[in-house]
């Protein structure tokens, strides 16, 4: 198989989009799909300050590499959720990255703020991966607020975004179906979020990092085997399969189409207000974080 652009051999097939690559093309081609993410849906400017949240995987990693070559004014934020066997490996490798590609990086110890996630899966009895995905976020967006970011941007694929809107649509659950989509507007104590990568499958950021070098780490959690997402992932992969391009026509679909029959009308919106603790925005008068807090410091 030939490269589409050069017609040099390729390494890369894309069935989604019926063309192939050599390297220099491919790279090309997923620079411009995050250039078209950022056009398209107003992400933000070179004016922005940007924090990028940075797992140490290659997603997290690819996203860093793009925008910093791209010249947009990042840093980094890593939070070393504290499980032994994972963190260790995700930090050295979000640390080494950094270091080498001249990113500043900050980093957060869940187990200073006494909430080691290998410590509170044993307190709580909610999935713990709900409970994990919520003091991430709690912490980004904190710490973007507090340090003057104006853009928080994190590696969601293709992939995950499918995953999470099908997952919602399952569920028919309108309040995520709502507010789901590459960009979510800084408001009522929120910072910008947006997803660069929304565009580019899994399988596309993994060849971008292998063939741009970028070394990236493998470390998969060992509380995730009852997750659900993988489910819906394997499915849509089992579907993409069988019908190339299908997953971001789903998504595009959604976007163009659907997701404004979900947008809150009048009093059935939720009502976001300060934390009762702490201030950050939530339904619930004290947040979840400020609860988990608690839970932990609670020696009964």
């Amino acid at each position: 198989m030939k490269c589409k652009r050069c017609q040099i051999p390729a390494v890369v097939a894309l069935p989604s989009h019926h063309t192939a690559f050599c390297k220099d093309c491919f790279l090309v081609f997923a620079r411009r799909l995050v250039e078209r993410a950022i056009k398209e849906h107003a992400m933000f400017t070179f004016d922005d300050r940007i924090l990028v949240a940075i797992s140490g995987g290659k997603d997290s990693l690819a996203l860093s590499w793009q925008l910093k070559d791209l010249g947009y004014n990042i840093e980094g934020l890593h939070i070393d959720l504290g499980i032994p066997e994972s963190s260790p490996i995700a930090r050295a490798y979000a640390e080494r990255f950094c270091t080498v590609s001249e990113i500043p990086l900050h980093v957060i110890e869940t187990a200073k703020l006494g909430l080691a996630m290998c410590d509170v899966k044993r307190r709580v009895k909610r999935p713990i991966c709900s409970v994990c995905g919520q003091t991430k976020r709690y912490l980004f967006n904190k710490f973007a607020q507090e340090n003057g970011f104006t853009v928080l941007a994190t590696g969601h694929n293709l992939d995950d975004e499918t995953s999470r809107l099908f997952a919602n649509v399952m569920r028919w659950d309108v309040e995520f179906l709502s507010d789901q989509g590459p960009v979510m507007h800084a408001e009522k104590g929120f910072a910008k979020k947006v997803k660069p990568l929304f565009r580019l499958t899994e399988f596309e950021t993994a060849n971008l990092c292998f063939l741009a070098g970028i070394d990236y780490g493998y470390a998969p959690c060992p509380y995730s085997s009852k997750a659900s997402f993988p489910i819906y992932k394997n499915l849509l992969a089992d579907l993409e399969d069988i019908q190339p391009g299908r997953k971001i026509r789903f998504y595009d679909g959604f976007l163009k189409d659907g997701r404004q029959g979900f947008a809150p009308r009048g009093e059935t919106s939720v009502d976001i207000q300060p934390c009762t603790t702490c201030g950050y925005p939530t339904s619930a008068g004290e947040c979840g974080y400020c609860r988990l807090t608690a839970l932990m410091n609670d020696e009964g």
